[in-house]
C-alpha cells in the first residue's frame, strides 16, 4: 500500500490535537519498506514525523516502541522519537511525534574524537538499560545460547534458498558452532544502530569533533540480545581508529566490562544482515530486492579472505596499544619503579610545622602588632663572630613593645618567659617563606608547646646531645 503525503498529514492532524499542516514532505519508500513516513511542518513553526505501518505485523511492532519511548525516553542522554498522539489505519495505528534534531552520521567518514567518544557513549547507556524495562515493553528477549541459535535457524532458512553461496555458508556455520564466541552477557539493544539512525548537531559545520550526538531513531529492532549487534556497522565500515575509539569510550561508560569476542561477532552480524533482507524479499515475493541481495552475497564471498587478513592486521594492533597501555599504568602504579616521579607529598611522613636546623639561613623576623623596628644588641653582634671559641648562638632577646603586647593579647597559653618563634624564614636560596607560628619554650625546659588546633598544649620530648652541651657551656 501506497499512501500520499498529504493523506499522512491528515493522520497526522486527526492524531495530534491543535496540529495544523501547512507543509509536508514525504520520504520515499522502497519495495520491503515496514513503514510509509513523511514530515510536516505545522502553523506553530513545528515539524512532526507520521510513520504509518505497512503491515499488521508492523503496527503491533510500532506499538510496542510506543510503549517502549514512554518509558526510555526520560531514562537517556540522547533524545528519542515520542510518541505524541495515533491515528487508526487498516494495519494498526499511525503514530506521530516530533522531529528529533540532527544530522545523521556516516560512519565510514567518521574519524576518531570527541564525536565517535559520543557515539561509544550512546550505545554504552542503552546497553546500561534495565532488562525489565524492555520486558516491560514487550520487546524480546534472548540470551547468549538462544541467541546464537536464532542466528543458526536464519542461516539454515536462508540455506535452502539456493541464494547463498557454499563459502559463506561454512563460514558462518563453523564461526556459529563455536560456543566460546558466544559467550556474553545480554544487554539492552537498540538492533539497528546505523549512521543513518544516529543523528548529531554541529557547532562548526567544518569541524567534525565539535559534533554532538543528539538523538537515536529506528527503535523497532530493539531487544534484550547481543550488544555485539549495535557494532555491526562501526565494525564493518568504521576506520579502525575510529572503532577503538568507540570501543574505548564505550568500555568506561558500561556497567559490565565488554566481553573478549564483541568485536568478532560484531563484523559476523554485520556479514550475516543480507540474510534477513533475503528472507524478507522472499517471503514478500520481491523478486527484484532477491536478485539484488544475492548478487550482495557473491560480491561478499569473493572478497572475505582479503577482508580477514586486514581485520587480523586490525586485531593485532589494537591488541598491541592494549599491552602497552596497561603496561605504562603498572608502570606509574609500581612503587619501586626508579623512573616512576616522586609525589609532591608523602602522607607516611610526618609533618615539620617549620623548618629543621640546618636547612633555611638566617630568620628574618616581622613585627607583630607594631611598626617599631629591634635595635641590633650584642648578642646580635655575637652572632656574627663565629671565630670565637666556643661561639653559640644564645637565645633571641625579648622583643619590643609590639612583641610583648601580641604575648599578652594571646593571654595565658604558655609558660612564663616563652618567645614567639620568627614568622618569616629564608630558604637555602634566599626566598622567604611563612611558616606556623608555634610558641618556642626557654631552653631549661624540656619540652615543645604545641598550639596547633586539635594538639595538645605541652608535648614534653629528650633533649639532644648538642642542647646538653649548650647548657654545660652555659
Amino acid at each position: 500500500m501506497t499512501r500520499s503525503p498529504l493523506f499522512l498529514a491528515a493522520l497526522a492532524s486527526s492524531a495530534v490535537p491543535g496540529l495544523d499542516p501547512v507543509a509536508v514532505e514525504g520520504v520515499p519508500s522502497r519495495p520491503g519498506d515496514l513503514f510509509e513516513i513523511a514530515y510536516v511542518e505545522d502553523s506553530q513553526d513545528r515539524r512532526w514525523v507520521v510513520k504509518a505501518p505497512c503491515t499488521s505485523a508492523a503496527g503491533a511492532m510500532l506499538d510496542d516502541i510506543t510503549a517502549l519511548s514512554g518509558l526510555l525516553g526520560r531514562r537517556l542522554d540522547v533524545a528519542m522519537p515520542m510518541v505524541r498522539g495515533h491515528a487508526p489505519v487498516p494495519e494498526g495505528r499511525a503514530a506521530v511525534y516530533l522531529r528529533v534534531p540532527g544530522r545523521p552520521l556516516d560512519f565510514a567518514g567518521l574519524g576518531p574524537g570527541n564525536l565517535v567518544a559520543e557515539v561509544g557513549r550512546t550505545l554504552a547507556h542503552i546497553h546500561n538499560v534495565e532488562h525489565l524495562l524492555f520486558e516491560e515493553a514487550g520487546r524480546p528477549t534472548y540470551d547468549a545460547e538462544a541467541h546464537r541459535h536464532r542466528r543458526l535457524s536464519e542461516l539454515d532458512r536462508a540455506a535452502a534458498t539456493g541464494h547463498v553461496p557454499t563459502g559463506l555458508l561454512t563460514r558462518w556455520e563453523h564461526a556459529l558452532e563455536d560456543v566460546s564466541l558466544w559467550r556474553f552477557a545480554p544487554s539492552a539493544v537498540h538492533g539497528t544502530f546505523t549512521g543513518a539512525n544516529v543523528l548529531a548537531s554541529f557547532d562548526d559545520e567544518d569541524d567534525s569533533s565539535s559534533g554532538r550526538v543528539r538523538g537515536v531513531l529506528a527503535w523497532e529492532e530493539s531487544r534484550i540480545g547481543d550488544p555485539a549487534d549495535d557494532f555491526a556497522e562501526l565494525a564493518s565500515a568504521a576506520p579502525p581508529e575510529t572503532l577503538d575509539a568507540a570501543l574505548e569510550a564505550y568500555a568506561q561508560s558500561r556497567v559490565e566490562r565488554p566481553d573478549a569476542h564483541l568485536v568478532r561477532r560484531a563484523r559476523l552480524a554485520a556479514e550475516m544482515a543480507p540474510l534477513r533482507t533475503l528472507l524478507h524479499a522472499l517471503a514478500s515475493g520481491q523478486l527484484e530486492v532477491v536478485e539484488r541481495t544475492a548478487g550482495e552475497l557473491r560480491a561478499l564471498d569473493a572478497r572475505v579472505e582479503e577482508d580477514d587478513r586486514r581485520h587480523a592486521e586490525e586485531d593485532a594492533a589494537r591488541i598491541e596499544r592494549t599491552r602497552l597501555a596497561r603496561e605504562r599504568s603498572a608502570q606509574v602504579l609500581d612503587p619501586d619503579d626508579p623512573e616512576r616521579p616522586e609525589p609532591a607529598w608523602d602522607a607516611t611522613q610526618p609533618h615539620v610545622p617549620f623548618p629543621m636546623l640546618g636547612e633555611t639561613q638566617a630568620m628574618a623576623t616581622t613585627p607583630v602588632l607594631t611598626d617599631e623596628q629591634p635595635q641590633p644588641s650584642a648578642q646580635g653582634a655575637a652572632l656574627d663572630a663565629p671565630d670565637q671559641p666556643n661561639a653559640v648562638p644564645p637565645a633571641a632577646s625579648p622583643g619590643p613593645r609590639g612583641t610583648d603586647a601580641a604575648h599578652d593579647a594571646r593571654g595565658m597559653l604558655g609558660p612564663e618567659g616563652s618567645r614567639p618563634v620568627p614568622l618569616v624564614a629564608s630558604d637555602g636560596q634566599g626566598s622567604p617563606f611563612e611558616i606556623d607560628e608555634v610558641e618556642a619554650l626557654p631552653e631549661e625546659v624540656d619540652g615543645v608547646l604545641d598550639l596547633h588546633e586539635g594538639a595538645s598544649d605541652f608535648v614534653p620530648v629528650a633533649p639532644h646531645d648538642h642542647d646538653r652541651r649548650a647548657h654545660k657551656d652555659h
